[in-house]
Formats: structure tokens, sequence, C-alpha cells
């Protein structure tokens, strides 16, 4: 699972999953990508769920990039506890995807394949996303 070697602050607050993308939005390393059309946030374990089916599905051939990295930490408290006693004890981690983000890009294998994999892999995740190609205008 994908999750930070270290962080400055334990508990972050939660923030709100309001714009869209202004970075991370285009297609760079690879040939095909990925894109988010709606926010949310995406757990590791959806992250490595959707490389697992990309990397399956194509037989590893071609080469994978995940774009996206889960770097807030989402805590809770125990179960059938009394209110106050201050916030509770990190759990998991999740990477913040607004609408426009590409997540996820594939390189060296042909459309219908990447297209399928990537297919495969939004089903993994809990969020619409869309196929994209890398745009060679103005190169």
């Amino acid at each position: 699972m994908l999750m930070p070697k270290r962080v400055k602050y334990r508990r972050v607050h939660r923030g709100r999953l309001k714009g869209k993308a202004m970075r991370g939005n285009t297609v760079t390393y690879g040939d095909f990508g990925l894109q988010a059309t709606e926010p949310a946030w995406i757990t590791s374990n959806q992250i490595e769920a959707a490389r697992i089916a990309m990397t399956r599905y194509t037989k590893r051939a071609g080469q994978v990039w995940i774009k996206i990295f889960p770097d807030k930490p989402i805590t809770e408290k125990p179960a059938e506890t009394r209110m106050g006693s201050g916030k509770g004890s990190p759990e998991y981690w999740v990477a913040v995807v607004k609408p426009g983000r590409v997540m996820f890009e594939i390189g060296g294998i042909d459309e219908t394949q990447a297209r399928e994999a990537m297919r495969l892999a939004a089903n993994k995740l809990p969020i619409k996303c869309k196929f994209v190609k890398k745009e060679n205008g103005g190169e």
C-alpha cells in the first residue's frame, strides 16, 4: 500500500473538494491516461487495486505510471466511544482527486489494449473516469 514515509502533521483537517485540477491534468509520461471526471478521495487500497488490474490485463507489457499519491491521513475514532476526548487516530491514507486529474498513464501498448486496461482500472475506483490520449499539438 502507498503511504508517506513521514509527515509533518499526523492529523489534518478534512478540507473541501471544490474546483477543477489545475495541475496534473494532461498526459505527460505515457500515451494514454485515465482522467477523473468527479471529485473524490481515492484510498491507497483503491489505487493498488487499479494498478494490479491494469498490469494483470497487459501481462506486464508496456509501462504504467501512477500520478496520484495518498498523502492525506483519515482518522477514525474507536466504536462506541463518547464524544470529546480529541481527534481519532489515523486509520488509512487518501489522495485528493479533483475533476480533470490524470490518475494513471500507460504507454508501450496499442490503444485497444490500453482502453480495456483503463476500463478495468476505472471499475476499481469510486468515481467516473474517462480515457484520454496524449495531445501532440504544439510540439
